[in-house]
């Protein structure tokens, strides 16, 4: 078939400039909304997760405050208001100057830093009531402090993986009477302030978020926190303050994972331990058979077994909300399986059978062919001439033995003879008479 051509080009030019305009402009938009992407992911915390309130500084309590959590200090060396009272810590512990509250403080100073890095995608103010409604994502506030007056509600809306950063660049202050409301889902463990000076929450208040400050934090007395107060360089002050770290996102972990299967001597095995909860729980065991090991952070239990029998473990999963939980096993290891080859059945080759040629030995009469058994002779009938019958007949008792013949053949013998002659003497008288008669 013939091939068309035309002189117009395939594609004009305005669409091809107007498509990458659009493109252009999709790429644009792609790349504003980039940093709400990047809000999805959780802000690392760290060796910071376990702390309910950290300072810098000092951490000070005034009045009867719980704190569900740890209460740490680094490089500070004054904790006051919790031992002996009037302040209580439940599920954690203090840490005054120790090794975790150290790696707490450098866990914080990245998470800081992560949090600070991200570019906002958009600008808000906490006093403008238009502004009180939050998507997930990173919002800047457009004054470098940020004020939610009193009795004001800051409602976050998304879903349970849904992540908040809020960054102030200096004050950061929650009027008194003030709460936070999460739809669809959301929690305020998925919220983070990023404050880039000091924050002060009021009196009476219901606050939501881990607050990240650069210098201080105070509380106002009879205001709850779900949530951290977490302070890089200056003190933390609590008054008659409750403070539950991501108590809408905490749960006690729960061991879900049946007996584990049995393992075998020299084989490879593998168990997963689960469990649930929030945070994540991790796990420890007592001594496992020997060549097994329990992953902390995956709860896998794997390894090789190199002796067989029985062993009891128990594995406790935590996640630093009370109560811990435990489960014992009976961990069983096989003796290794004797392979035994299989039987593979050996069929004979077929050998064609010729069957034996038994040669034919003609029957020679008089000779047996069975043992036991003779051949009758053959019998013989001679003619005996007439003039030896006499004699015959004298040597058999002189009677004439029966031949089993009889005279009629030489009878008829004789008489062709007879008339052979008669015709030959005939046939001769016949000629001489014609002779005669032929001179006469």
């Amino acid at each position: 078939m013939a091939r068309s051509t035309s002189s117009r080009p395939l594609f004009s030019a305005r669409p091809v400039l107007a498509g990458a305009v659009v493109l252009g402009v999709a790429a644009a938009l792609a790349l504003s909304t980039a940093p709400s992407a990047r809000a999805i992911g959780l802000i690392d915390l760290g060796d910071a997760t376990s702390f309910a309130v950290l300072g810098g500084q000092t951490v000070t309590n005034t009045g009867v405050s719980v704190v569900q959590g740890d209460v740490g200090l680094s490089p500070g060396t004054s904790i006051t208001g919790f031992q002996g009272g009037p302040g209580v810590v439940t599920d954690g512990t203090l840490h005054a100057t120790d090794a975790l509250a150290a790696r707490a403080q450098a866990s914080l100073q990245r998470a800081y830093e992560q949090s600070a890095s991200l570019s906002p995608q958009a600008s808000i103010s906490l006093a403008d009531p238009a502004d009180r409604l939050l998507t997930p994502g990173v919002y800047a506030t457009d004054g470098v402090d940020a004020l939610l007056p009193d009795t004001a509600a800051l409602t976050f809306a998304g879903d349970a993986a849904s992540t908040w950063v809020i960054q102030v660049p200096q004050d950061l202050t929650i009027g008194s009477g003030t709460s936070m409301v999460f739809t669809g889902g959301a929690s305020g463990c998925n919220v983070f302030w990023q404050v880039g000076r000091s924050a002060t929450i009021g009196g009476g208040s219901a606050f939501a978020g881990t607050v990240m400050a650069q210098t201080s934090i105070s509380v106002v007395a009879t205001s709850t926190v779900d949530g951290r107060l977490l302070a890089r360089t200056g003190a933390v002050t609590l008054d008659t303050t409750r403070i539950v770290r991501d108590a809408s996102c905490n749960e006690a972990p729960q061991i879900t994972s049946s007996a584990p299967t049995d393992a075998t001597a020299g084989t490879p095995y593998a168990f997963t331990v689960t469990a649930t909860g929030s945070p994540t729980p991790t796990f420890t065991s007592t001594t496992l058979p020997a060549g097994l090991s329990l992953d902390a952070t995956t709860g896998v239990i794997s390894g090789t077994p190199t002796t067989p029998g029985t062993t009891t473990v128990t594995v406790t999963a935590t996640n630093g909300v009370a109560p811990a939980d435990t489960a014992t096993y009976t961990l069983t290891t096989l003796e290794a399986a004797v392979v035994t080859p299989p039987v593979v059945p050996v069929t004979p080759p077929v050998v064609p059978v010729t069957p034996p040629v038994t040669p034919v030995t003609p029957v020679v009469p008089g000779t047996p062919t069975t043992p036991g058994a003779t051949t009758p002779p053959v019998t013989t009938t001679r003619i005996t001439p007439v003039a030896d019958r006499g004699r015959v007949a004298a040597r058999d008792g002189g009677a004439l033995a029966y031949t089993g013949s009889e005279a009629t053949l030489p009878l008829a013998v004789g008489a062709a003879a007879l008339l052979a002659g008669l015709a030959l003497v005939l046939g001769t008288r016949l000629r001489r008479r014609g002779e005669q008669q032929h001179r006469g």
